[in-house]
């Protein structure tokens, strides 16, 4: 906690998505390390959300305006003058992609672009995150986790458009921030692939955590899809913690990381469906229950698992806390909110206690 304060602490931070609900944590931990931050995202995409939830209007400042606007978002660079940015702007959600397959492009894809065009006309950007997805990778369900020098694809609009902006963000960096020649421009771009992440104030739809604790907090049936699919589980914060260390060595150590990286759970971790919800249902502490469901469900990959060994060759990071703790944190917090507590004091000491885990290495 202490080397990302001490890094943080006053730098300019444009956090694209920022109304989301990962925007939405890592804003408020920049937020707690001392960072100027500003958000560019639309409206907040669920209600409630974990951005109203915790009053982040009043400690961020926010501009609402949509990726897909190119002027808006030059406008918002060159008034803000950002040191680094985190994309994190998205359609995030794979069923919806197959509802809306060409807003899903446009968003992940020319979103991406947009972003990396208004890069190049603002001046003293010094590191740029892109922040893609595990399912950005050809799946091929084998056993093993994939690495960064894999085949890049994907079978649904989502997954292939995260795959789309990766080529972008490559060919930015080939073309425009090339690191050979990074003395001239100063620019280092990198991109960031995790798996799938839980935590308190997620509410998104069609998505296996919130529809659990939606469920769990209305006293409803659990309905699972794909019982038997395989994911690299993590809790929000091990990602997060992940983006911030790879923008501190951006800029610090420039062409050097500007490159794709993993932020993966450990191997244990990637844990069917049906476990997880078994899980859920165990730590909510009260009577439950839950039903597989029977009907023909849209593709998704059935097995999928990250290798981030340069992660933690590189960037000395890896994951803190296992599954089960994540899962505990995310009830933690469910509970809280169900309670009407203050979830923002929720998430700033959740965000304390892992930081303090992180320090004992």
């Amino acid at each position: 906690m202490n080397a990302l304060s001490d890094f943080y602490r006053g730098k300019r931070v444009l956090v694209t998505g920022h109304t989301g609900f990962k925007g939405a944590w890592l804003s408020l931990w920049l937020h707690k390390l001392g960072a100027h931050v500003t958000g560019y995202a639309l409206p907040p995409p669920t209600d409630p959300s974990l951005y109203d939830l915790c009053g982040l209007n009043k400690l961020v400042a926010g501009t609402i305006a949509d990726i897909r606007d190119p002027a808006a978002l030059a406008r918002t660079l060159q008034s803000t003058a950002p040191e680094i940015v985190i994309h994190m702007a998205a359609q995030p959600l794979v069923r919806e992609s197959y509802k809306n397959p060409v807003e899903t492009y446009a968003v992940n894809v020319m979103g991406t672009a947009n972003l990396l065009e208004a890069v190049r006309a603002c001046k003293g950007v010094q590191a740029v995150v892109n922040v893609t997805t595990d399912k950005c990778y050809e799946n091929r369900e084998w056993l093993w986790g994939y690495r960064e020098n894999e085949p890049l694809g994907g079978y649904d609009p989502y997954s292939s458009s995260k795959a789309c902006s990766e080529i972008v963000a490559a060919a930015y960096r080939a073309s425009f921030f090339n690191p050979h020649q990074f003395e001239r421009h100063g620019v280092a771009i990198a991109t960031a692939r995790a798996g799938n992440v839980v935590g308190g104030g997620d509410w998104a739809a069609d998505r296996l955590v919130p529809d659990c604790i939606r469920a769990l907090l209305k006293g409803e049936k659990i309905v699972v899809r794909n019982p038997l699919s395989v994911r690299p589980w993590q809790h929000v914060l091990e990602p997060l913690s992940g983006y911030l260390r790879l923008a501190q060595k951006l800029v610090e150590e420039g062409p050097r990381f500007a490159s794709a990286w993993n932020f993966g759970p450990n191997d244990d971790d990637a844990r069917p469906v049906q476990w997880i919800v078994a899980k859920l249902c165990a730590l909510w502490g009260t009577e439950t229950a839950y039903a597989v469901e029977q009907d023909e469900q849209p593709h998704e990959a059935h097995y999928l698992k990250l290798d981030w060994s340069k992660a933690r060759t590189e960037l000395g990071w890896r994951p803190r806390w296992n599954l089960e703790h994540a899962l505990k944190k995310t009830v933690e917090w469910a509970k809280a909110y169900q309670g009407h507590k203050d979830v923002r004091s929720v998430c700033l000491r959740q965000i304390q206690e892992y930081s303090e885990e992180k320090a004992k290495d």
